[in-house]
């Protein structure tokens, strides 16, 4: 029986969370402790496992910075030409961010499966075994590899391009509005994140441009706008972002509806068509936590993120 290779790199989440006295929840639990019990789960001979312990944090907190380290880190992994694959343990805040960038930036055929739970390690029910145990026996399977990253969650197998934390409690608590099986673009050379500043906007019926002023005069890298239906946003909030893309920011249109893509139909001032017209960019089925990641790595590598997405 051939024995697998797993390199799982922790970073804090729900999955490392312990309750204190006043009943907040803290990621405690360090990345040995948090495999233990799982590597016990495999026959004898069957599956090696290493930990590697990258931080302890409420995904929450996550930065770019951080997203750059979990890059460095999955790739310092796959150097190994006897690891099958790697697994990373996250909090669900942002994972779908982190799972997306690693995604983009993934030239080897071996699986990256991100997961976490919903309930802390100390819960009597707690989730984050079974899905930390599945998580590794995907990782180690044939069959995952050529496909890119994946998330592995409450029994559900999605790919990170497309995903999306819809439930706040539920243990099935991502799913996907991409199509089963997304067109991955080739892969880009890693490039560091960390001092590109893009920035997530809201659009709602009767939206000022005031907040889009700011940000032009600041000068962000870019900005993702959570816009309304397929792309749309109210007329003086358009007015504000054709002058921030006639400042040479790049602009890419999400939406604020769940499901379906963003498509540049409508006219008027603020129709996605007639922003598309004046520059900005749809994201077809990745919304803004996605898009503004996406739009990161285009910025940061001088790809064009049509290309990218």
């Amino acid at each position: 029986m051939t024995e697998s290779r797993v390199v799982v790199i922790t970073t804090g989440g729900t999955i490392a969370c312990t309750t204190d006295k006043n009943g907040v929840l803290l990621p405690t639990v360090s990345g040995e402790e948090l495999v233990r019990p799982v590597a016990g789960r495999f026959a004898p001979g069957t599956m090696q496992i290493e930990v590697r312990e990258l931080t302890r944090l409420d995904s929450s907190s996550m930065t770019l910075a951080d997203i750059d380290e979990v890059v460095a880190a999955v790739h310092a992994a796959l150097e190994d030409p006897t690891v099958d694959g790697v697994v990373v343990t996250h909090g669900t805040d942002s994972m779908e961010e982190t799972a997306v960038a690693v995604d983009t930036f993934h030239k080897d055929p071996r699986p990256v499966v991100f997961t976490g739970s919903q309930k802390p390690f100390d819960h009597p029910e707690a989730d984050g075994p079974n899905n930390l145990f599945e998580s590794i026996v995907i990782a180690s399977d044939a069959s995952a590899r050529d496909i890119g990253c994946l998330i592995v969650f409450g029994h559900a197998v999605l790919p990170a391009r497309g995903a999306t934390k819809w439930n706040t409690t539920d243990e099935l608590a991502f799913a996907t509005n991409g199509p089963e099986e997304p067109t991955r673009p080739d892969p880009v050379p890693v490039a560091p994140l960390a001092d590109i500043d893009v920035r997530i906007v809201t659009a709602y019926p009767g939206a000022g441009r005031d907040v889009l002023d700011f940000l032009k005069d600041k000068k962000v890298d870019g900005i993702v706008v959570e816009a309304m239906g397929s792309g749309n946003v109210s007329t003086e909030f358009a007015h504000g972002l054709i002058d921030v893309l006639e400042a040479g920011i790049p602009v890419a249109l999400s939406s604020r509806v769940p499901r379906g893509d963003v498509l540049p139909s409508y006219g008027g001032v603020g129709g996605g068509a007639s922003l598309a017209a004046k520059g900005a960019l749809s994201t077809t089925y990745f919304r803004s936590p996605q898009a503004r990641i996406l739009l990161a790595i285009s910025i940061a590598t001088g790809r064009h993120l049509a290309t990218i997405m």
